[in-house]
C-alpha cells in the first residue's frame, strides 16, 4: 500500500472572514469531480467567485487528503520561472540546495495523498500546465484544484464553469421572504448590512433589490461592490447609475462574453463613483501586486493632482467604496484590491501614459525599504524589519521584474536583490535569490559597486546551498572586482566565502586561516556584524580542529557584540556554535542551554535552517540522557525541518555522524512501533508546536483531544464534523437534538480557540495524522 507521507500544510487555507453564501451544489459537484478526476479547473469570468469556491472546497477536503491540503497563490507572480519556487514555498520546501527543481517538488509529493489548490493560473497558463502536468505524472495520489479564466489544456483536465449566483426573473415581483431564497439576494443583504447596519430586504425595497441583483447578473464581486455603495446612495440611485453604465456597453467588444462586458460596465460605473483623487489613486495602486501600507501608497501614488497629505483620505474613500480591503498586521493597516479591481486600475493607468512612471516609483519605494532594512539589520529592529520585508515580498518581486523588463534598470535591480545582505537566507528563499541575481548579473555586466555587491551575495547564497563547484568561479570574479575597486568590505567577505567553500571541501585548516583574515578585515573597516558572523564560524572550524578553548572564546566574543547591539540572528548562530562545541567537549549538560536560548531568538525569525541545527543538539542530548521517546519525537521534528530545507544535513556536514549515531541509539532502545509512533507525532507538529515541545513549554505527551480539554462527547462530535457531517446528520447519528450538537460544536471551537468548522476539521485531521 502506498504511504500518504507527512502532510503538506505550510500553504494553509485561510479562515473565512465573511460568511460563505450558497454554492452548496457547486461545492458538492467539485468534490465529486475531485473523487474521479485528478485535475479540476474552475473557470469563469473575473469576480464570479472561483477563488472563494476553491477555498471552500479545499477547507472541507482535509479529511479526504491525509497528505494535506496546500494553497498556492499565483495572483502576485509575474515570472513563469518562479511557479515551481512559489509552489515549493507553499509546501514548506524552503530548499537549501543549489536550486529548487521540479524533481524535488515531485519527490516531496510522490508518497502523499494531497490536494493542491492553485489559484489564479490564467496569466501563467503555459507554465502552470507544464509544472502541474509533470507533478500529476510523478505523484499518483496527487489531486489539483485550479482556478483560471481559461482552461489549462492538460490531458485529463476536468473543467467546471463557475456560474453566477441564481437571480430572480426581472419580471417577477416576489415578496421579501421568497426573494431571500436566492443566494444572490442573501449575499447582497449581508454585505449591505455590514456597511449600513440595519439594512434588510423588506416589502418596500424587494422590487428594487430584485432588479439590482438581476442587473448585476448575480456576480459576487459586482454584488459586493454595489452593496458598498448603500452607505451613500439609495437603491434607486444605484439602479439609475447602473442603467446608464450598462447602456454604454452596447457598443463594446462583441467578441467578449456578456458577463465580461457586465463586469467591465460595473468597473466603469464603480470608477465613475469615485472622486478624481480616488480615481487617480485606484489606477496608481495597481502597480502593487500584493498588499501595501499607507506609507507605500503615499510614496508611490502622490503627485500634483494627489498631494501626499491627501492620499490618506483617498485611501479611506476607496475602502469605503469596497475598492480596497483593509487588514491589520502588527499594528499597521495594510490594504489590497481584488485582482479584477487591480487589473481594471492597471488598464486605466496604462491609458493615462503613467504606467512606467509609477512602476519606477514603486521600484524606488522598494529599494528605499530594502536600504532602510539594511541600516537596521544589525540591531534591535532586525526581527521587525525582516517581518516587514516578508510582507512586502510580492512587491519586491514586482520591482525586480520591472528592473529586468526596463532598459537601464538592471543596476538598480542588482542593488535591490542584494539588500539587505541576509534577506534571502533568513527568508528561506536561497533559490529565488540566486535566480534573481543570476538574471540581473547577466542583464548588466558593467563593472561597478552594484555588480560587485551582487556577485558577493550570489556567491554567498551558492555556498549556503552547498553549490561549491559552480560558486568558486563567482567568488574569484567577486574578489577581482573588489580588488579593482579597492573595496575593503567586499574583500573581507570574499575571504569568508572562500572559507565556507573550504569547509565543504574538508579543508578545515585553510578555512580557519581564511576566516581569521576575514575577521581582521571586517574589524579594520569597523564592520561589527561581519566580524561577529565570521567569528562564530571561525569558532566552529577551530573547535573541529581541536582547539575548543579558543573556540568558546570566539563564541563569547560574537555573543557579546551582538547582545550589546540587540541583534538576534548572528547571536543565535553564535549560541548554536557554543552548544555544538560543548557537545564535542563532552559537556552535555552545558550544551543544551545555549541551543535552547538560540531557539528562542530564532523563533520570531522562523529560520528553519538555524532552528534545525539547534534541535539536533537538543535531540542528541535527550538520547544521551536516556529520554529515548522524547529523542524520537525530536527526530520526527527534525525530519520535518530538514525535509522543508532540503532533506538532509548537507548544509552542516560536520554534524551528520552525530545525527546518525543518535538515530541508531534511539532505534535500538525503543520497540519499532513506539519509535515510529513518536517520530510521526514529532513530524506532525506545526513549527510553533514543535518549538514549544523542544523548549518543553508544553508536554505534547497527552492524547491531542485530552490536551485540548474536550469531553468524550465533544471529541465524538469533533470527529464527525471532521468527517464532513452536518449538524443535522450528527444529531441523527448520535440520537441527540440538533441544538445539542450546535452547543457541543460551539464549546469545542471555544476550547480550541477556533472560529469555523473548516478550522476544526483541519485541526482534527492534523492531530489524527500525527497518531
Amino acid at each position: 500500500m502506498r504511504s500518504n507521507g507527512q502532510p503538506v500544510r505550510d500553504g494553509a487555507i485561510p479562515a473565512d472572514l465573511t460568511a460563505f453564501i450558497g454554492r452548496r451544489a457547486e461545492v458538492a459537484a467539485v468534490k465529486g469531480l475531485l473523487r474521479t478526476s485528478r485535475l479540476v479547473t474552475l473557470t469563469g469570468v473575473g469576480g464570479v467567485g472561483k477563488t472563494r469556491l476553491a477555498l471552500q472546497v479545499g477547507a472541507g477536503a482535509t479529511g479526504a487528503f491525509p497528505g494535506g491540503v496546500a494553497l498556492v497563490e499565483l495572483a502576485g507572480l509575474a515570472d513563469p520561472g518562479l511557479v515551481v519556487e512559489t509552489l515549493a514555498a507553499a509546501l514548506g520546501l524552503q530548499n537549501q540546495r543549489a536550486r529548487v527543481t521540479l524533481d524535488i517538488v515531485a519527490e516531496h509529493l510522490r508518497p502523499r495523498k494531497a490536494l493542491l489548490v492553485v489559484d489564479n493560473c490564467e496569466h501563467l497558463a503555459d507554465a502552470c500546465a507544464q509544472v502541474l502536468g509533470a507533478l500529476l505524472g510523478a505523484a499518483p495520489d496527487l489531486r489539483v484544484l485550479a482556478t483560471s479564466r481559461q482552461v489549462l489544456g492538460i490531458t485529463g483536465e476536468q473543467t467546471f464553469p463557475v456560474p453566477p449566483l441564481p437571480v430572480p426573473a426581472p419580471e417577477s415581483a416576489p415578496d421579501a421572504e421568497e426573494l431571500l431564497r436566492y443566494h444572490s439576494v442573501t449575499l447582497f443583504e449581508q454585505r449591505a448590512a455590514a456597511v449600513l447596519p440595519g439594512f434588510r430586504v423588506t416589502a418596500d425595497n424587494a422590487a428594487d433589490v430584485a432588479r439590482l441583483v438581476h442587473r448585476l447578473d448575480g456576480l459576487p464581486l459586482a454584488l459586493e461592490l454595489a452593496a458598498g455603495r448603500i452607505r451613500s446612495l439609495t437603491l434607486k440611485e444605484i439602479l439609475a447609475r447602473l442603467e446608464d453604465r450598462f447602456a454604454l456597453l452596447t457598443g463594446g467588444n462583441r467578441a467578449a462574453s456578456p458577463r465580461q462586458q457586465t463586469l467591465s460596465g460595473l468597473m466603469d460605473w464603480s470608477y465613475d463613483l469615485c472622486s478624481p483623487r480616488e480615481q487617480a489613486l485606484w489606477a496608481r495602486l495597481s502597480v502593487f501586486p500584493g498588499d501595501f501600507d499607507l506609507e507605500a501608497a503615499e510614496a508611490v501614488c502622490a503627485g500634483a493632482d494627489l498631494p501626499a497629505h491627501a492620499v490618506v483620505d483617498a485611501v479611506h474613500g476607496l475602502v469605503e467604496k469596497s475598492i480596497l480591503n483593509r487588514q491589520d498586521h502588527d499594528g499597521r493597516a495594510r490594504y489590497h484590491a481584488l485582482e479584477t479591481v487591480r487589473a481594471y486600475g492597471r488598464q486605466r493607468l496604462a491609458a493615462s501614459g503613467e504606467l512606467a512612471l509609477h512602476r519606477r516609483r514603486h521600484r524606488e519605494h522598494c529599494l528605499d525599504l530594502a536600504a532602510r532594512a539594511q541600516r537596521h539589520w544589525f540591531g534591535p529592529e532586525q526581527v521587525t524589519w525582516l517581518a516587514r520585508l516578508r510582507r512586502e515580498h510580492a512587491n519586491l518581486r514586482a520591482a525586480l521584474d520591472f528592473c529586468l523588463d526596463t532598459p537601464g534598470e538592471a543596476s538598480a535591480g542588482l542593488t535591490l536583490a542584494s539588500l539587505p545582505h541576509h534577506y534571502w537566507i533568513t527568508h528561506g528563499a536561497l533559490s529565488e535569490g540566486r535566480r534573481w541575481l543570476s538574471r540581473l548579473l547577466a542583464a548588466d555586466q558593467e563593472p561597478g559597486a552594484a555588480r560587485t555587491r551582487a556577485l558577493g551575495t550570489y556567491a554567498y547564497l551558492g555556498i549556503m546551498q552547498g553549490a561549491v563547484a559552480e560558486t568558486v568561479p563567482v567568488i574569484a570574479e567577486y574578489e577581482r572586482a573588489a580588488e579593482e575597486a579597492r573595496d575593503a568590505s567586499a574583500l573581507a567577505w570574499s575571504r569568508h566565502h572562500r572559507a565556507m567553500a573550504a569547509v565543504f571541501s574538508g579543508e578545515l585548516t585553510r578555512a580557519a586561516q581564511l576566516l581569521e583574515d576575514a575577521v581582521r578585515r571586517h574589524r579594520a573597516v569597523d564592520d561589527l556584524a561581519g566580524a561577529a558572523e565570521c567569528g562564530f564560524k571561525l569558532a566552529v572550524v577551530v573547535g573541529l580542529l581541536g582547539d575548543t578553548d579558543r573556540a568558546l572564546e570566539l563564541c563569547q566574543e560574537s555573543q557579546d557584540v551582538t547582545a550589546a547591539h540587540g541583534e538576534s540572528w548572528i547571536r543565535a548562530d553564535a549560541l548554536f556554535a557554543e552548544s555544538l562545541i560543548r557537545w564535542q567537549r563532552g559537556e552535555r549538560a552545558r550544551a543544551d542551554a545555549p541551543a535552547r536560548e538560540a531557539l528562542r531568538l530564532l523563533r520570531p525569525l522562523t529560520d528553519r535552517w538555524g532552528i534545525a541545527l539547534c534541535v539536533e543538539v537538543v535531540a542528541w542530548n535527550a538520547a544521551a540522557d536516556g529520554a529515548m521517546e522524547r529523542a524520537a519525537r525530536l527526530l520526527g521534528i527534525l525530519r520535518r525541518l530538514w525535509e522543508a530545507i532540503g532533506g538532509t544535513l548537507f548544509a552542516a556536514p560536520f554534524m551528520t555522524e552525530s545525527h546518525r549515531r543518535c538515530e541508531t541509539d534511539v532505534r535500538r532502545a525503543l520497540p519499532e512501533r513506539v519509535y515510529e509512533r513518536a517520530v510521526r507525532r514529532g513530524a506532525g507538529l506545526t513549527l510553533d508546536e514543535a518549538l514549544a515541545y523542544v523548549l518543553e513549554e508544553s508536554p505534547a505527551d497527552e492524547e491531542p483531544y485530552e490536551r485540548a480539554g474536550l469531553t468524550r462527547r465533544e471529541r465524538e462530535v469533533a470527529g464527525l464534523v471532521a468527517a464532513g457531517l452536518s449538524n443535522k446528520e450528527i444529531a441523527a447519528r448520535l440520537l441527540i437534538t440538533r441544538r445539542t450538537v450546535e452547543s457541543h460544536v460551539g464549546r469545542t471551537l471555544a476550547k480550541l480557540g477556533l472560529t469555523s468548522r473548516s478550522q476544526l476539521t483541519a485541526w482534527a485531521h492534523r492531530r489524527r495524522s500525527a497518531d
